[in-house]
């Protein structure tokens, strides 16, 4: 990684341990060792609260040392355990709104699950730090889901909090994303279920978009 931080849309990498091999401690660190990659989020879910701390031990401390945030997915608990920089939330408005004024900027807050204009807008009142459009595991399919598509182009249009538009299951998929105006492009089944290493993934993914992704303004 570099000091100048891209202007572009940058990659977000979803990593989840109950997927099976693609998503183990090891394979992640080595995802991260492939270039920009601006945050990483852990998913728990069905995973049991211990294994599942393990596994963020493992992968914190690396990635905040390579300057990358580390965001946990539901559970504050481990937050705290891990030392992890925010929390993602899927929950409506009262729920993001009570975490953005509890961690007052001390954790990232991150929302998730808004399927419409209206869900966007109503979660983005409460002012968290990103919006994500897409749902974990969902990302099959080569090509981001279209709704995905046309919720961060009119985001990124209209509103200023930044948001994270989820990618399909191919690498070339994150040009599609970056075309929208969104700030960021999650993968997951790109960069940890294909043919090459994560590293090798995350490489060739920054390499797509320092081709062919729109540059932001300069503010």
């Amino acid at each position: 990684m570099t000091d100048e931080l891209p202007n572009r849309c940058r990659l977000v990498l979803i990593a989840d341990p109950k997927k099976g091999g693609g998503m183990e401690a090891p394979r992640v660190l080595d995802a991260l060792s492939g270039g920009d990659v601006a945050s990483l989020i852990l998913v728990g879910g069905a995973v049991e609260d211990a294994e599942f701390q393990k596994y963020c031990e493992a992968i914190v401390p690396y990635a905040q040392a390579r300057g990358v945030a580390v965001v946990i997915s539901g559970d504050s608990r481990i937050v705290g355990r891990v030392g992890a920089d925010g929390i993602h939330l899927e929950t409506g408005k009262a729920e993001i709104d009570a975490a953005v004024r509890k961690h007052d900027g001390r954790l990232i807050v991150g929302a998730g699950g808004a399927k419409t204009r209206h869900d966007a807008l109503e979660l983005g009142e409460a002012q968290p730090d990103y919006i994500f459009f897409g749902r974990f595991g969902f990302d099959a399919d080569p090509a981001p889901h279209p709704r995905n598509l046309d919720l961060a182009r009119w985001w990124a249009e209209i509103v200023n909090v930044p948001c994270i538009a989820q990618g399909g299951s191919e690498i070339a998929s994150a040009e599609a994303v970056a075309a929208t105006g969104a700030e960021f492009v999650a993968l997951s089944s790109a960069i940890f279920n294909g043919t090459m290493k994560p590293s090798e993934a995350v490489a060739a993914v920054n390499e797509l978009l320092d081709r062919t992704a729109p540059r932001f303004e300069e503010e």
